[in-house]
C-alpha cells in the first residue's frame, strides 16, 4: 500500500505541472492516506513513503501551481520537522519562490539565503538546480539591490 501513496504524490507533482489544482488536490489528499497505515509502510527499497514528507509533497505542489498562501502554510510545516540539511534546503529554495510569487523581496532574500547556506553544506546537485530555478524566478527583482547581491552570490557558488 506505502508505493501506492507514494505514486499518488508522483501523480500529484505531474498535475501540478499541468496545473491541474483540483485533480492534484485529490491526489495529495489521497496520498495522506498513509497516516492511516499500520505496521511496515515500505519495503526498505528505493521508494521509501511513509508520509513524513507529505508537508513538503505538497508545498512543492503548490509552488509549481502558483498557490503561495498554501504553499507557505505546508512549507513552514515541513520546516517544523526534522529535516536533512537537503531536505530543509529544498524548503528553503521553494519558500524563496514563494516570495518571489508574491513579489515580497524580503522573503526571497531570507529563505534564498538560507538555502544557499544549505546547498554550501551540503554540496547537493538537487539544490544546484533548486537554485538555478529560483534564480529565474527572482530575476524580476534583482534591480533590488540585496537580490541583485542574492543572485551573484548564488551565480558564484553554483555557477552560471
Amino acid at each position: 500500500m506505502g508505493p501506492e501513496l507514494a505514486h499518488r504524490t508522483i501523480r500529484a507533482q505531474a498535475l501540478a505541472g499541468l496545473g491541474r489544482f483540483d485533480e492534484c488536490e485529490r491526489a495529495l489528499d489521497a496520498a495522506e492516506e498513509v497516516h492511516q497505515l499500520r505496521g511496515e509502510v515500505h519495503n526498505g527499497g528505493w521508494l521509501r513513503f511513509d508520509g513524513t514528507r507529505m508537508a513538503e509533497e505538497r508545498g512543492t505542489c503548490y509552488v509549481t501551481l502558483r498557490r503561495p498562501d498554501r504553499a507557505q502554510l505546508a512549507l513552514q510545516e515541513a520546516l517544523g520537522a526534522r529535516l536533512s540539511i537537503r531536505r530543509r534546503g529544498a524548503v528553503l529554495t521553494d519558500l524563496a519562490v514563494v516570495g518571489a510569487q508574491r513579489r515580497d523581496v524580503h522573503q526571497i532574500v531570507l529563505y534564498g539565503a538560507a538555502a544557499l547556506d544549505a546547498e554550501r553544506q551540503s554540496r547537493s546537485g538537487m539544490l544546484k538546480r533548486k537554485l538555478r530555478g529560483l534564480q529565474r524566478q527572482m530575476a524580476p527583482f534583482t534591480d533590488d539591490r540585496h537580490v541583485g547581491h542574492l543572485n551573484d552570490q548564488i551565480t558564484a557558488a553554483i555557477g552560471a
